[in-house]
């Protein structure tokens, strides 16, 4: 999945010029931490409950065959189909293959990350398969013909007055900022698609091993008549968004939701097990889930591991002080914020991405906030090792990494180099640069640099201690 963007440089000074993206994202998430903050308080013992989602996680994925080999034989036995999709292409030419046996001419679909991730709606739309989406952020998008820009609140980088226009513009309503009547005026639209599509497809937040249930989390109901009005559902769940049991569902699910907006539960927590019985008068005829690897297993053999821990709740995004100041779309990738800086270069590889572990400032607020305990900072560090032994690093910078290395370890040389610096920075009088050469433009270009103490620390250590 290569960016077609340009580079992480370029792509952030887009964003930080686009002055009603970064008004969008500071009204939606001015109150994220706060709520997260009420929600887990309101989590009787939520340390231990992170901690037994985390075990959870850990131990699913340690024993994913096994898993795995269980929720196919559940979900087979209660009437169900699983299909084995190895890289995006296996898993779209499934879709397509089903649209074709079927007849499929217009496909209704709930926001689904790892459709975006899989190019599925670029596939449908080749092969002349309407879809549209249901969500009201993948409306909205979809409108607009752009991608989303984060993982739970696709038109994330949208005001209300550009959503306003835009509806005026391709539903031909009267110009409204008023929530309300932007969400009726989708709602209008979308009614006659669920009543009329013959394919519904979803994305799985958790998929049962015992059972064969696939939990699908929302908070409209689009989710739900996607899943159920048309004839034939089509699930697609990435191979690690396993839990055992019920029962680890339910922990699962009680730090979900607090973690994404505070709520204790998401308004539409929708449990689906196989398709409709012989005596049910909804539901589909029909059920496939598609489990798609697409790089998961090579990451579930590395040193990033810990990154399919991941069950999507967005947390780290909102508390990123990165995210907060460039938005989604600057990180180029399906996947933002500090779970995509470690999970898109895992799946798709350095040569691609190797500017993105950077796109971080490693202050652990990430960490603090996952609801799992993924330790997103040690991730990225492990990354940027890579990066650097295998040659992938800028040469200003890996040859600045080997100059200080080679000073480092001579305490006369590093003595010297320390003086010399301090003379240059303070040259002007000043206690802060406000210009530097390049590369070091790209520190002053932006804030002012700190003048070298006048006295370094080891002198004044000295000083006391000789008093």
């Amino acid at each position: 999945m290569p960016s077609s963007e340009g580079s992480l440089k370029s792509r952030i000074r887009c964003a930080l010029a686009d002055r009603q993206m970064l008004v969008a994202v500071d009204r939606v998430l001015s109150n994220a931490a706060s709520q997260r903050a009420q929600g887990m308080a309101s989590l009787p013992d939520a340390e231990a409950v992170r901690d037994r989602a985390r075990m959870i996680r850990a131990h699913t994925l340690c024993c994913l065959d096994h898993y795995l080999e269980q929720f196919v034989n559940s979900v087979e036995r209660t009437g169900g189909r699983v299909h084995f999709a190895k890289n995006a292409s296996e898993a779209c030419r499934t879709v397509l293959e089903l649209c074709s046996a079927h007849g499929v001419r217009r496909a209704v679909k709930s926001k689904s990350m790892v459709s975006e991730e899989i190019g599925l709606n670029h596939a449908l739309e080749a092969a002349a398969v309407e879809v549209i989406e249901s969500d009201l952020g993948e409306y909205i998008i979809q409108l607009a013909g752009e991608r989303p820009s984060d993982i739970l609140a696709p038109a994330l980088h949208k005001t209300r007055e550009q959503i306003g226009k835009l509806f005026h513009e391709k539903l031909g309503i009267p110009m409204t900022v008023d929530p309300a009547e932007l969400a009726a005026a989708a709602r209008r639209n979308l009614r006659e698609v669920f009543l009329t599509a013959d394919l519904g497809i979803s994305g799985v937040n958790f998929g049962v091993a015992e059972t064969g249930t696939i939990c699908t989390v929302t908070n409209e109901g689009n989710g739900r008549l996607t899943t159920t009005a048309p004839s034939i559902h089509i699930a697609l769940m990435g191979i690690e968004r396993l839990v055992p049991t019920l029962d680890d569902l339910s922990t699962m699910l009680q730090v979900l939701a607090r973690s994404t907006t505070g709520q204790k539960l998401s308004v539409y927590t929708n449990l689906l097990t196989g398709p409709r019985r012989p005596d049910e008068a909804d539901g589909p005829q029909e059920l496939h889930i598609i489990l798609i690897d697409n790089g998961r297993t090579q990451v579930l053999g590395s040193n990033v591991a810990e990154i399919l821990y991941c069950i999507r709740c967005g947390a780290c995004l909102r508390a990123c002080p990165v995210f907060r100041q460039i938005g989604g779309h600057a990180y180029g990738s399906v996947y933002p914020g500090p779970i995509g800086s470690v999970l898109t270069p895992a799946l798709y590889g350095l040569d691609e991405w190797a500017d993105l572990p950077n796109a971080s400032t490693l202050c652990g607020a990430c960490e603090e906030v996952c609801p799992v305990r993924i330790q997103i900072p040690g991730l990225l560090l492990k990354q940027r090792d890579e990066i650097c032994r295998t040659g992938r690093m800028p040469f200003w910078l890996s040859a600045g990494i080997r100059i200080y290395r080679e000073t480092a370890v001579r305490p006369k040389l590093f003595r010297l180099a320390v003086s010399l610096a301090r003379i240059i920075t303070r040259a002007s009088g000043k206690n802060w640069l406000s210009w530097a050469p390049p590369p070091l433009s790209g520190w002053t270009d932006h804030r002012d640099f700190p003048a070298f103490a006048p006295r370094p620390l080891s002198a004044q250590v000295r000083a006391r201690r000789e008093k």
